[in-house]
């Protein structure tokens, strides 16, 4: 009996106990749903929060609604392009800010004078955002296609297969600055920055192509409208020319110059000639012999792609088969490679190439004609020149580094297998699925190197 009475009570203490624990539990629920009182703020944050995407540690990281097409620093804020959607979050804490629907959206402007262009595929008109807030700047209903530039955005307008507008705006101006007309419409002027006759940038793997944001605006762009190029002075609007290339040449755009570039085949083999004339009076300026431009099929020479390169230069391959720098404005060599060196990245102002070692990658300044850096990086390693860093990737071990392109000091350093998606002046957003987050240079390097 004595042991029965025993058991009955502990039975009864335990029942009262979980009782107590279970009442206890639904009260902090009710009172930490309601907002009345929550005892453990950082938990769900620490529950809901990701593996992080490098090491050491990003300042923040978020799960977007879907894979990212286009990731850009605009300001205070970072402005994430997704198929249907465009949204945008804080620079400093990766809080959302807004969100819309939207086909496409792109950049204009820099810093505080940044806005983000978006609209819907196949349908006319655009609107002009602003980046933290999300409000409407202006609404255009008539546009057909945007260009978007650090200091300029242009808009295209048809009123008809022969008749179209070109105008230029300020970022965030409200009256067009000129207005061009141009005779014809391209049927791949749709959306945003539909292409122009320029020069196709290297790329590399793991390294957004855009990760810079908009360039400035050239002081000539090439239209390419019904099998003709126009050439606009950006500056005032004025076309300068309306040709029409020949059978075995292509136009190109380059470094204020337009470029003939020529490619006939002969015995089996292209032979390839390249000539720059002064639009604004039809003279040529220079002209060289030989230089291959590697946009030629072999197939009957034909040329498909624009020559490669970046805002003033040209990169292409000498008679000797070495690799070369060429200034788009002049005409001037401003490197040649030895035989052995592969270019891997390149702008006006430096250029990145892999040693002959092929375990070294070396910066070099174009205007000194000198080496300013060198470290490791074998056959797999990227890079991408910006005007705030040379980022690197790299594999064995996975990394990403962002360097000074003059001094090769390291900005920033991280283990991770994440992609390089946008770069601003203060750090580096980088991103793997639908995660991303923010870096700031001096993350992962000694004290001072940023």
């Amino acid at each position: 009996m004595i042991v029965a009475t025993v058991s009955g009570v502990a039975n009864q203490r335990g029942f009262g106990v979980k009782s107590f624990l279970a009442l206890a539990l639904v009260a902090v629920v009710a009172l930490a749903v309601t907002g009345v009182w929550n005892p453990f703020p950082g938990v769900w944050d620490w529950v809901k929060r990701s593996e992080p995407i490098s090491e050491p540690d990003v300042v923040w990281q978020e799960r977007i609604g879907g894979t990212p097409r286009s990731v850009t620093i605009a300001g205070d804020a970072v402005v994430v392009e997704q198929r249907t959607r465009v949204e945008a979050r804080s620079l400093a804490t990766g809080v959302q800010l807004w969100e819309r629907k939207a086909d496409w959206a792109a950049v204009a402007g820099a810093d505080g004078t940044s806005v983000v262009a978006v609209g819907k595929l196949l349908v006319k008109g655009y609107e002009l955002l602003d980046p933290v807030t999300g409000a409407v700047l202006r609404e255009v209903d008539d546009a057909v296609a945007v260009w978007t530039y650090r200091n300029l955005l242009l808009d295209a307008r048809c009123a008809g297969a022969t008749d179209c507008t070109l105008s230029a705006w300020d970022p965030r101006g409200t009256r067009p600055i000129w207005t061009a007309f141009l005779p014809g419409v391209s049927t791949s002027w749709l959306a945003d920055n539909p292409d122009l006759l320029n020069t196709r940038r290297l790329t590399a793997l793991r390294i957004d192509e855009g990760l810079a944001g908009p360039e400035s605006v050239p002081p000539l762009l090439g239209f390419p409208v019904d099998g003709r190029v126009h050439v606009v002075d950006t500056a005032t609007g004025r076309v300068l020319q309306d040709l029409q290339p020949g059978r075995d040449e292509r136009l190109s755009v380059v470094g204020g110059r337009l470029l003939r570039i020529t490619a006939r085949s002969v015995d089996g083999a292209c032979l390839f000639g390249l000539a720059a004339t002064d639009p604004a009076t039809g003279q040529q300026v220079w002209q060289r012999a030989g230089i291959n431009l590697r946009n030629a099929d072999n197939a009957g020479c034909a040329q498909r792609e624009d020559p490669q390169g970046s805002r003033n230069v040209l990169i292409g391959l000498s008679p000797d088969g070495r690799e070369a720098v060429v200034d788009g404005y002049t005409g001037r060599l401003l490197q040649v490679n030895q035989p052995e060196e592969r270019l891997l990245a390149v702008d006006d102002r430096y250029s990145v190439v892999r040693g002959a070692d092929q375990r070294t990658i070396v910066g070099r300044e174009l205007a000194a004609g000198r080496d300013r850096w060198s470290r490791p990086g074998g056959g797999k390693t990227g890079v991408v020149l910006t005007p705030y860093a040379a980022v690197i990737s790299d594999e064995k071990p996975t990394r990403l580094v962002a360097v000074h392109p003059r001094t090769g000091q390291e900005l920033l350093h991280l283990r991770t297998a994440a992609n390089a998606l946008a770069i601003g002046p203060g750090g580096m957003v980088i991103g793997e699925g639908r995660e991303i987050g923010y870096v700031r240079f001096g993350t992962g390097v000694g004290p001072g190197a940023a």
